[in-house]
C-alpha cells in the first residue's frame, strides 16, 4: 500500500488509514517522504527512514491469521513471543465468532423455510378459496339456466281470441247483415263467416306476442 497526499487533507488520510488498519487486517503503517513528497505505506520506508505511525498490535496480528484459516500460523506467532495465554483468548473469541455465525445462518434458514412453507399453504388456501367460488358461481348459472328452461316449457295460458283485431261479422248493424225472407215477415241472419285467427308468438318466461 503507497499513498502519497499534501495539503490539509493530510490528516484526514492519516486517520483513515488507522481506521483501516482494524477492518483490512493486521497492519503497520508507516511515513515516508518519497521524493520531497509525504507518503504512507503499509512496510518500512526505503533505507529504513520515516515514521511507523501505527503498528499492528499482537491480538491484531493473531486475529488477521484465524481470519484467515491460518491457525498454524497464529499458534506460531504466539509460541516464538510466548503469548500462549493470549492466543487461547483470540483463539476462544474466534471460535465464538463462529459458532454465533453458525447460529445465525442456521436461524435465518429455519425462518427462510419456514416462510416458504406458509407461503406454499396461503397458496393452497387461496386456490380453494377460488375454486369454491367458481363452484358457487356455475351452481347459480345452472339455476337460473333450470329456471329460464323451465319458463319456456311452461304452457301459454292466455291464448288471443279468434277475431283478435277485427270484429266478427254478425256483430255488424241489423241493416247491413240481416236481410228479410222473400215474404217480408222474417229476419233473417246470414250464414257466419269463418273467423279471421291472428296467431300469437311464445317469448320467454311465458309471454306472448300476437
Amino acid at each position: 500500500m503507497k499513498t502519497s497526499m499534501t495539503g490539509t487533507s493530510l490528516l484526514a488520510t492519516v486517520l483513515f488509514l488507522l481506521a483501516a488498519t482494524t477492518a483490512a487486517g493486521a497492519q503497520d503503517i508507516y511515513k515516508c517522504n518519497l521524493g520531497g513528497e509525504p507518503a504512507y505505506m503499509d512496510h518500512p520506508c526505503p533505507g529504513g527512514k520515516g515514521v511507523l505511525l501505527h503498528r499492528a498490535d499482537d491480538t491484531e496480528i493473531i486475529d488477521q491469521f484465524l481470519r484467515l484459516g491460518q491457525q498454524d500460523k497464529a499458534k506460531a506467532y504466539a509460541d516464538s513471543l510466548r503469548l500462549d495465554a493470549l492466543y487461547e483468548e483470540r483463539l476462544a473469541a474466534y471460535r465464538q465468532g463462529q459458532q454465533e455465525k453458525a447460529q445465525r445462518q442456521a436461524d435465518e434458514a429455519v425462518a427462510a423455510e419456514q416462510r416458504e412453507r406458509q407461503a406454499r399453504q396461503q397458496a393452497l388456501v387461496d386456490q380453494l378459496a377460488n375454486s369454491n367460488q367458481l363452484q358457487a358461481e356455475n351452481n347459480a348459472l345452472r339455476r337460473q339456466n333450470a329456471q329460464y328452461q323451465q319458463q319456456l316449457s311452461a304452457p301459454v295460458e292466455n291464448y288471443a281470441p279468434a277475431y283478435w283485431g277485427t270484429a266478427p261479422p254478425y256483430l255488424g248493424r241489423p241493416d247491413e247483415h240481416h236481410r228479410r225472407d222473400h215474404d217480408g215477415d222474417h229476419w233473417h241472419r246470414p250464414a257466419p263467416q269463418e273467423p279471421v285467427f291472428h296467431p300469437c308468438k311464445q317469448l320467454a318466461g311465458g309471454r306472448v306476442q300476437c
